[in-house]
C-alpha cells in the first residue's frame, strides 16, 4: 500500500504533541546543555507560540502519514513568511520542517523520505520555492536521508561547555 498525507484533526495533534514536546526538550537538555525542567519549558513554550490556533494555525501544512488504514508518523511544515518558518532567512520563499516523525514500529521503510516528497509536491503547488529544516549533529540516520533528498548544509552550529577551572597553558594578556 501507498503512503498518503492527510491533514491532521485538533485531536490527533493533542495526541501526538505530547510526545514531540517531551523527545524535543529530552534533545533541548541533551544538547543544549539545559536542564530537564528549562528544557520542557522551552519545547512547551516553542510549540505553543508556533501552533496558537493548534491545527487550524493559519501558514501551517499538519500531516498524518497513512499506509492505508495504519498511522506511520506525521509532518509538520509552516509556510514562507509565518512565524514557525522563522528560521528560513527572511524573504527567501523558504517553507520549514519543525518536524517529521515515524513512529518507532515503522521505522526503515522509507516512510520519511516518502513524506517529504509528498510535503514537496504540496508546497510545489504553492508555489514555495524552498523547504528547510534544523538537523541535530548526532542524528547521522537523518542527516544521511535528508542529504540524499538533496538538502544541503546552510549553516551550522557549534557548542562547548564552559570549564569553571584556571585555563590550560598561559592565557594572553588583555
Amino acid at each position: 500500500m501507498e503512503l498518503t498525507l492527510t491533514p491532521m484533526t485538533a485531536g490527533e495533534l493533542a495526541r501526538l504533541s505530547g510526545a514531540l514536546e517531551r523527545s524535543y526538550a529530552e534533545e533541548l537538555s541533551r544538547h543544549r546543555a539545559m536542564s530537564p525542567a528549562d528544557a520542557q519549558a522551552r519545547a512547551a513554550a516553542q510549540i505553543r507560540d508556533l501552533l496558537p490556533d493548534g491545527a487550524a494555525t493559519p501558514g501551517v501544512l499538519l500531516r498524518v502519514a497513512r499506509v492505508g488504514d495504519v498511522e506511520v508518523g506525521w509532518i509538520w511544515v509552516t509556510l514562507p513568511g509565518t512565524a514557525g518558518a522563522s528560521d528560513a532567512p527572511p524573504g527567501s520563499g523558504r517553507a520549514w520542517i519543525p518536524n517529521i516523525e515515524v513512529h518507532e514500529t515503522h521505522r526503515g521503510r522509507g516512510h520519511a523520505r516518502r513524506m517529504i516528497q509528498l510535503i514537496e509536491a504540496e508546497l510545489a503547488q504553492l508555489d514555495v520555492a524552498e523547504l528547510g529544516l534544523n538537523v541535530f549533529g548526532s542524528n547521522t540516520v537523518a542527516i544521511g536521508l535528508y542529504q540524499s533528498l538533496g538538502f544541503r548544509v546552510t549553516a551550522q552550529q557549534m557548542a562547548k561547555p564552559v570549564s569553571a577551572g584556571p585555563p590550560a597553558g598561559p592565557v594572553a594578556p588583555r
